[in-house]
């Protein structure tokens, strides 16, 4: 027996999952194992449920869907995305098959064309929406300096390079031997660093900070 398509739903207004998880639970080889509301959540329910395909919605505050599409894609190779989203211009969609999506559909999609893309999707083929392909291989437009979150701007050097340690993997001790600190001040740093950018604990700082590790780094 061939088991259902796993899929996560990531949206941050709840009628829209709502909506979507009655219209594809209606199909027999699919199966909504999971929800999230913005790119962080989703980060987190896929390591915990391990879904085939993510549905991404792009624009959802705090991490947006490009930077958790990239993030995911990094991280679980196994799951696949695909951008569900009402916004279809140029650097939106390049941005997003950049970061790794599989495919880019719009919400209008009928839900017979959206099941047939998942299924397509999970089997390893990508999956554009009419028109959208034009757009993904677009001339990019000049480059403009990337910059950070405030959130992480906001930090100090040594709250950054504790943060990047985090985000390695290193405990508090390591990080005190790799920074030449007592553990006391690593725990006085990582509290300064939860507080500023409003997380609860370090596994979610380690997720915020990893789509931009490249940009923190010497």
């Amino acid at each position: 027996m061939t088991h259902p398509i796993r899929l996560l739903l990531v949206d941050d207004q709840i009628i829209i999952r709502q909506g979507l998880r009655s219209l594809l639970e209606a199909k027999p080889d699919l199966e909504v194992v999971g929800e999230a509301a913005d790119g962080m959540q989703a980060i987190a329910q896929v390591e915990a449920l391990r879904p085939n395909v993510v549905l991404m919605d792009l624009r959802m505050p705090g991490m947006d869907g490009v930077a958790a599409t990239r993030a995911i894609c990094q991280q679980f190779s196994e799951t696949r995305v695909l951008v569900l989203t009402t916004f279809d211009d140029n650097e939106d969609v390049a941005q997003a098959m950049r970061a790794g999506a599989r495919g880019y559909l719009l919400k209008d999609t009928h839900s017979d064309d959206l099941a047939e893309a998942i299924r397509a999707i999970n089997k390893g083929y990508t999956q554009m929406g009419p028109g959208l392909l034009e757009k993904a291989i677009a001339p990019a437009p000049p480059a403009t300096p990337v910059q950070l979150p405030p959130q992480l701007v906001g930090l100090t050097t040594r709250e950054r390079e504790v943060l990047c340690l985090i985000a390695s993997g290193a405990s508090n001790r390591e990080i005190a031997a790799t920074l030449y600190i007592s553990e006391r001040t690593v725990k006085n740093h990582i509290t300064r660093i939860l507080s500023q950018l409003e997380l609860r604990d370090r596994t979610q700082a380690a997720m915020f900070v990893s789509p931009f590790l490249p940009l923190l780094g010497p």
